[in-house]
């Protein structure tokens, strides 16, 4: 397949209009237009705008895991390359705030990429608590939700105007999700 594939100048558009509408919002027509193909066209590689969604979901999330990275020994560090990378992508950070708005957990197909990397982390979690690193009185799934709930609580908010010295003020914002996720879950000095 070439890079400029239709496939591909679909998932584009696609991102690009899940970003900025939501999935509810979007139009299929839009995205067509934008890809420079048909709207049957999108609907032979994808069956419905919910399961463009999903793949786009899927491609943002492996992104997202790949620039985090979460240690069970340091949940610190990882609650601030959360922040760092939604407030490098805040597109990323809506598209992926879209799907908790708008679709379901109950309705998700049995291989959703979104289940299934919370079940890893989750796992990973579970397992720190076994091997003492990680308070065993916490439920994992509730350290999970709170570490990227504290991560992100700047994610949806506006920076100061650019000349307002907004890399302190994300520095700062950076500093305190670092600090509380600290003071919830202290990272493990490594021996």
């Amino acid at each position: 397949m070439s890079p400029d594939s239709t496939r591909d100048r679909i998932l584009t558009a696609a991102r690009a209009e899940f970003a900025r509408h939501g999935i509810a919002g979007a139009r299929i027509d839009r995205i067509a237009k934008a890809a420079k193909t048909s709207k049957e066209r999108v609907y032979a590689y994808f069956d419905s705008k919910e399961s463009l969604y999903r793949v786009i979901s899927a491609q943002e999330l492996a992104a997202v895991a790949e620039a985090t990275r979460m240690d069970p020994a340091d949940l610190p560090g990882y609650a601030g390359r959360i922040h760092d990378h939604f407030a490098a992508h805040p597109e990323r950070y809506r598209i992926m705030s879209w799907g908790q708005l708008e679709l379901g957990t109950d309705d998700a197909p049995p291989d959703d990429a979104i289940q299934q990397t919370m079940k890893h982390k989750i796992d990973q979690l579970r397992q720190a608590q076994q091997a003492g690193q990680l308070d065993p009185a916490w439920d994992p799934l509730d350290v999970l939700v709170l570490i990227n709930q504290i991560a992100t609580s700047w994610s949806g908010q506006a920076y100061p105007s650019p000349g307002a010295d907004s890399a302190a003020f994300r520095a700062a914002r950076r500093a305190a999700i670092v600090t509380a996720v600290q003071r919830l879950f202290p990272a493990i000095p490594r021996d």
